[in-house]
């Protein structure tokens, strides 16, 4: 069941991760889920480090930097995808 919710988790993220940044992306979506899961675990990890992984009720701080690594990752990996891209469409 884990990795089934992080899945879910990564593929909502990465998606209001795509809506926030600017411009079009050309990464596609699974690779957009990827880029969310990335973000989420980047984000649990930054939380823990902040010592606001567990909190009562709702991790709003965990969740927050859950989405900025996100934007982050999502904006670094498409550009690098595109990147890619580009170069094996010229050759």
């Amino acid at each position: 069941m884990g990795w089934l919710w992080a899945i879910i988790v990564g593929f909502v993220l990465g998606l209001i991760a795509k809506a926030i940044l600017p411009g079009k992306q050309h990464s596609p979506l699974w690779l957009t889920t990827v880029f969310g899961i990335i973000g989420a675990v980047v984000g649990n990890w930054l939380a823990t480090k902040f010592g606001i992984n567990e909190t009562r009720g709702i991790d709003w701080g965990r969740h927050a930097l859950q989405l900025v690594a996100a934007v982050v990752v999502v904006g670094v990996g498409d550009a690098a995808y595109k990147m890619i891209k580009g170069n094996r469409q010229t050759t």
